[in-house]
């Protein structure tokens, strides 16, 4: 995994590359234009550059934050037999006995729909140094559930599943 994790840094550097060069060079020109057209105050473009010239600044800030953070993350901290930032777990739940894939990720790649969710939401965090055959209980907004872990592959690629007697493999 250590490639995707290179490959995430890679694509943060070159989105704020972009972000960078918009910032310093395309923004300043649209403002100029902008202010050659006259009066600022019923000026659109110039505040759409502005506003625009805003949400950039805010995004450079937020992925010079996640790539200082991903720079930061050493796999090696990363348990290799528990599950832990970046494992892939499969839970059972005990009351619906619905089967739940849950991956967990930093809080900017959250995607619920993708089963994608931050490590340090309340279920990333109930799941955390667990490993197979063990029972979670997790107490969310829509009441408690308890989870029977059935499979999880880590961050590193190791695999450890139920055996087909319902004990650890």
């Amino acid at each position: 995994m250590d490639e995707s994790m290179e490959a995430k840094k890679a694509k943060i550097r070159e989105e704020l590359d972009q972000l960078k060069y918009e910032f310093k060079v395309d923004l300043p020109k649209r403002i100029a234009e902008a202010r050659a057209y006259g009066d600022l105050k019923e000026n659109a473009e110039y505040h759409a550059a502005r506003e625009r010239q805003g949400l950039v600044k805010a995004m450079i800030g937020q992925l010079s934050m996640q790539l200082s953070q991903l720079s930061n993350m050493n796999l090696a901290d990363i348990s290799k037999d528990k599950i832990g930032f970046g494992s892939t777990i499969v839970v059972k739940d005990i009351e619906s006995e619905d089967h739940i894939e849950f991956t967990l990720v930093a809080s900017n790649d959250v995607k619920p729909s993708e089963g994608k969710i931050s490590a340090s939401s309340p279920v990333g965090q109930a799941l955390q140094n667990h490993t197979v055959g063990e029972t979670v209980e997790i107490t969310i907004p829509a009441g408690k559930r308890k989870y029977l872990i059935e499979r999880f592959i880590t961050v590193h690629g190791t695999v450890f599943e139920m055996d087909p007697e319902g004990g650890a493999a």
